[in-house]
């Protein structure tokens, strides 16, 4: 079960900091698209999205997590060249069950064209801190334009982060600040 667990911080940066992550990082562009939760069912071992098939090499341990919980966020993310169908349980302050599996491109383009579905564009970079944990910044398009939030995957909730200077207000928790929350809401 830990292995699927996701622990993160998130924040707004600074307005008025530098912004070395955007010199010194890798950047790549994303497009997440959220699904309907109630329509994702698993058969045996695959998982569906309302009549279409996305995958079926679900483990046994990722069919009993997923029967465990009712109340998923579900989405497509388009990074690069490769499709991830992602399953997060309800958040906790910083920690959240994740099931994550690659999925074909032209499925995930196939069935998203069938249907409108809420979403975010977004580029991210990725930087290193000082401590060696990865950060993520996110800088939103479209409607969510000037939006920058920066994320740290940490290994436990207590595990100690060096926050760079260029980090502004903590907003870890506030779930109106979620992409899926941003994805179907826009600014809170």
């Amino acid at each position: 079960m830990a292995s699927h667990l996701e622990i993160e911080r998130r924040f707004f940066l600074d307005e008025g900091a530098t912004k070395p992550w955007k010199m010194d990082a890798t950047a790549s562009k994303i497009r997440q698209y959220y699904l309907h939760s109630p329509d994702i069912s698993l058969e045996e071992f695959s998982l569906f999205y309302k009549s279409h098939k996305l995958l079926s090499n679900i483990t046994p341990e990722q069919k009993i997590i997923f029967e465990a919980a009712n109340d998923w966020t579900s989405r497509i993310r388009f990074r690069d060249e490769h499709a991830t169908l992602t399953l997060k349980g309800k958040r906790t302050h910083s920690s959240a069950v994740e099931l994550e599996w690659a999925i074909d491109v032209a499925v995930a383009e196939h069935l998203l064209e069938q249907m409108e579905c809420p979403a975010v564009i977004k580029t991210r970079y990725l930087w290193t801190g000082s401590d060696g944990l990865v950060w993520e910044i996110d800088v939103f398009e479209g409607e969510l334009l000037n939006l920058i939030i920066a994320e740290v995957e940490l290994p436990s909730e207590e595990f100690p982060v060096a926050i760079p200077s260029w980090i502004g207000e903590e907003i870890t928790g506030h779930h109106q600040w979620s992409n899926s929350s941003l994805a179907r809401n826009g600014w809170p």
